[in-house]
């Protein structure tokens, strides 16, 4: 061989590497992300899953309040038993867009007269990397026409009297900026104790 064979033999095997370890370097990252992604995904759908079941059980409250006491585009306060101990605490669920998180604050009522005060709220994530934007809101709220009035459903300003119905929508997405398409996770919550007492 001569020298010249040799140097185009040894840059044709340096771009073989070179191609080769570039590949199995967007491979990895491909399979990382999807994983994170994949483990993302299945938090919040278990998130979803477990705020659903919550809400189903929404109550009266100890000092005698309404069940509902508030309702936005992002935020949801009811009164229910969140740790099954036969007490009903006040459950503020909400999105945090700054830090695009879901979550739960729990306040525990105190005794002698019952009252729930907002100082001794307990806030946990329930869910990270949630995206929602403005024209994507977490809650929206039907009354106990729908399905069959799809005019007036979803409730566009919601009163807690009226809301028989709640749907939650997560977007989730690990990398907003890089990833692809946002996933859209949704359920709804039937508030089957109001339906009872109506």
């Amino acid at each position: 061989m001569t020298l010249v064979e040799t140097l185009v033999a040894v840059m044709i095997f340096i771009l073989g590497i070179g191609g080769f370890t570039m590949l199995a370097s967007k491979s990895w990252r491909m399979n990382s992300f999807v994983i994170e992604s994949g483990n993302a995904t299945s938090k919040a759908t278990r998130a979803l899953t477990a705020t659903i079941k919550s809400l189903r059980k929404i109550k009266q409250a100890d000092d005698g309040s309404y069940p509902i006491k508030e309702v936005g585009p992002n935020s949801l306060t009811v009164y229910l038993d969140d740790d099954n101990d036969k007490i009903t605490e006040r459950v503020h669920y909400y999105y945090e867009s700054s830090t695009q998180t879901f979550k739960k604050g729990v306040t525990k009522p105190s005794s002698n007269p019952v009252t729930y005060q907002s100082s001794d709220q307990t806030v946990t994530v329930v869910t990270n990397y949630v995206v929602n934007t403005t024209s994507q809101p977490v809650f929206q709220y039907y009354n106990n026409n729908y399905p069959a009035d799809t005019t007036n459903n979803p409730l566009v300003n919601p009163v807690p009297a009226n809301i028989r119905l709640v749907k939650l929508r997560l977007w989730v997405n690990i990398k907003p900026l890089t990833a692809p398409e946002n996933i859209n996770l949704e359920s709804f919550a039937e508030f089957r104790n109001l339906n009872e007492n109506n």
